[in-house]
């Protein structure tokens, strides 16, 4: 390969909107391995047979796109996806993402993310897979078999991306793009577990982040990029830059210029730049001034190509040109419709308001969210099919009819301050027995550069509900949004709560479903709910503190311990929350041994009973704990779960085996390692509930 087809293999650019003759004349040059985005079905095979036939080496052209949860059919935003707690799910909405994806020509998508997120006020947490490190990485591995399927060359398989590599989920402030200081210990041990469990799963490509990270841009740093995920873990894949990221290592004020940047992220493990052309533009010089060498070019290009053959692009698979059915097929939207059914997490439910019964009477259905096919989908939906989408209007009317159900928007979108609307609205819910209220952010309030100061219900929408609440009339709460909110006073006035995110294409089925209890709400919640901004950053997995808080016992009414005077110290909703249409209860953990030796399992077992009238899921949550090591340990942390369908009355055994090298922890040397204590144990509905079981860990 000439140096220019090397540096052609590491350019991607997004698609032009014509097929030029200068464009076509740079595929034939090998000027670019990669496009993102854009093209029709026709114009992107007609540029693959420009490469493999025109071009000097044939080498194919891999064409990517941001399929983030969904193609044509739209699953739930991934933070939704994550509630669900159910991984074979999950994996089965990424397979139709591949199969859809690659019927229109995709080789790749930037998908699945990772980035642990502990701060609601950062956008992009929508697109994440919650707090947790554990349930991240479980996830992630399912979205990553369901896009790359049993085999990446087959037809119908698509590369992963294990994104955004690494720590841009600790983004200062929550401000987008923003600087990330994280000490190493962590580093390890939360962020970048989840993309060590997306290596283990195969996943073929990472891109690199926007943030700096301890003061080294992502996408330029040899520590996370060389040592730890090509000499530690062995990733034999490519890693492409996120959107400009190299040529944004000159605002950083970590490179001088364009050739610096270049230098920098070439030298550091960057293969693909995306976007911005320092490479090609400044490869050349570098080398003749002995900046870079050839061989990171090499081994960069062969990375490249590496995957390009793994996805059997150099083997004849065909580029499409067949049209795309009109409609997704009912399949696809029954994985949908399951998925944000699972995804739905009920919060509140006073005195069994759900589920409601179908001969309730009149229903006013009321708020802009209601019956918006755009904000229903949610944040990065490039394509999706439009008139495949179902909204809760359509929904509740097909269930009750149209004459029973009353709609009124209140206001003309989530951030209307206007109260133009509210005697509509208040006219509506008067006239009917039952008030489902649609609240909570559109799509352009989530996702990336959509971070928010403030997380509570946008415009007028808590002044519609307190209009409402005169009415006396029972409220129902729907919230569709793209991050935990804080929505107390609603609450209050509230009969019952559902958290349902932004559901996708069949959202409004799946919460009709639930409403009227054809199925059991079994979501649970993937990340933590602050009771007010200010308690932000709030997480399960915290240390304990030298004076920690307690709401029981002597020392709960002590100032001097680390709580806020005016917001105290718990969560509005804990991680792993969630209610049920029935109860359950769990007996004291039980255990094989009280004491194991270091290398040692030990298995911890409990009993769940359904003790109340419907079958449901019950997602059973193991936590341990130690007391003392080297390192301060959190509070709690996330170990295993399991889903348990279980009838009225219903009671089942639940085991997990706990290996003592799991509870290994990165030391104060610099080593994984796990250390003789004491090892609390809890198996539980949420992370701040149940009872602990005790053992000795010991040498």
């Amino acid at each position: 390969m000439t140096l220019e087809e090397k540096l052609g293999q590491m350019s991607q650019t997004p698609f032009p909107s014509a097929m030029s003759d200068k464009f076509k004349e740079e595929l034939r040059k090998g000027r670019w391995g990669s496009f993102l985005n854009g093209g029709t079905l026709q114009q992107k095979a007609e540029a693959q047979r420009i490469a493999l036939k025109e071009s000097r080496l044939g080498i194919p052209i891999l064409y990517g796109q941001d399929v983030i949860h969904g193609f044509d059919t739209i699953f739930p935003i991934p933070l939704g996806s994550a509630a669900t707690w159910d991984a074979d799910l999950v994996r089965q909405a990424a397979r139709v993402a591949a199969r859809e994806a690659s019927a229109a020509g995709i080789h790749w998508t930037f998908s699945p993310m990772m980035d642990i997120a502990r701060d609601p006020r950062w956008g992009r947490i929508a697109e994440c897979l919650g707090e947790d490190p554990y349930l991240a990485g479980v996830l992630a591995a399912a979205m990553i078999r369901g896009y790359q399927g049993d085999k990446l060359d087959a037809v119908d398989s698509i590369a992963a991306c294990a994104k955004h590599y690494v720590g841009y989920g600790a983004a200062e402030g929550g401000r987008d793009y923003n600087t990330t200081w994280i000490p190493e210990n962590l580093l390890r041990e939360v962020y970048l577990k989840p993309f060590e469990a997306a290596r283990r799963a195969g996943v073929a490509t990472y891109m690199s982040a926007f943030n700096s990270l301890n003061g080294v841009p992502t996408s330029a740093n040899e520590f996370t990029l060389k040592q730890v995920l090509r000499n530690e873990w062995g990733f034999d894949g490519f890693v492409v830059s996120d959107y400009e990221s190299v040529r944004e290592l000159i605002p950083h004020g970590f490179a001088a210029d364009e050739a610096d940047a270049a230098r920098r992220a070439i030298r550091a493990g960057v293969d693909m730049e995306m976007v911005s052309t320092t490479y090609f533009r400044h490869a050349k010089s570098l080398l003749d001034a002995q900046q870079i060498d050839m061989k990171q070019l090499d081994d960069a290009a062969r990375n490249i190509l590496r995957v390009k053959y793994r996805l059997g692009l150099f083997d004849g698979r065909v580029q499409p040109t067949a049209p795309r059915p009109a409609t997704p097929p009912a399949e696809f939207l029954d994985i949908a419709r399951r998925l944000a059914r699972e995804s739905l997490v009920l919060l509140k439910n006073t005195n069994s308001a759900l589920p409601l019964n179908k001969s309730v009477g009149k229903v006013a259905v009321i708020g802009p969210l209601a019956n918006s096919v755009v904000d229903q989908l949610g944040t990065w939906t490039l394509g999706g099919n439009r008139s495949a989408v179902r909204t809760p209007l359509t929904a509740i009317r097909e269930q009750l009819g149209e004459q029973r159900v009353k709609w009124s928007p209140g206001l003309r979108n989530s951030r209307d301050t206007s109260h133009e609307g509210f005697a509509d609205a208040v006219k509506a819910a008067s006239a009917s027995d039952t008030v489902l209220l649609f609240l909570g952010e559109e799509q352009s309030l989530s996702g990336e550069a959509s971070s928010r100061a403030y997380l509570n219900l946008p415009g007028g929408q808590e002044e519609l509900v307190a209009e409402i609440a005169k009415t006396g009339k029972p409220l129902i709460v729907v919230i569709m949004a793209g991050r935990p909110l804080t929505f107390h006073d609603v609450a209050e006035k509230a009969a019952a709560v559902l958290y349902a995110w932004h559901p996708g294409t069949m959202g409004g089925p799946a919460i009709a479903d639930v409403l009227f209890g054809a199925e059991a709400p079994s979501g649970r919640l993937p990340v933590t709910f602050p009771r007010t901004v200010g308690q932000v950053p709030i997480y399960y997995n915290h240390m304990s503190t030298g004076r920690p808080a307690s709401e029981t016992g002597p020392g709960a009414a002590n100032k001097f311990t680390s709580k806020y005077l005016d917001a105290g110290f718990t969560p509005e909703y804990p991680f792993g929350y969630g209610l049920s249409y029935t109860s359950f209860s769990y007996s004291t953990p039980k255990l094989s041994a009280a004491t194991i030796a270091l290398g040692a399992s030990i298995k911890v077992s409990a009993e769940v009973t359904n003790t109340g009238k419907y079958p449901a899921t019950e997602i059973v949550q193991l936590y341990t704990r130690q007391l003392s090591a080297s390192t301060t340990r959190p509070v709690r942390e996330l170990r295993d779960f399991r889903r348990l369908l279980l009838k009225p009355g219903e009671k089942q055994a639940v085991e997990f085996t706990l290996n003592a090298a799991g509870l290994a922890f990165f030391n104060p040397q610099g080593k994984w390692a796990a250390e003789p204590g004491t090892i609390h144990v809890w198996i539980s509905p949420d992370s701040a509930s149940g009872q602990p079981a005790v053992f000795e860990l010991t040498r």
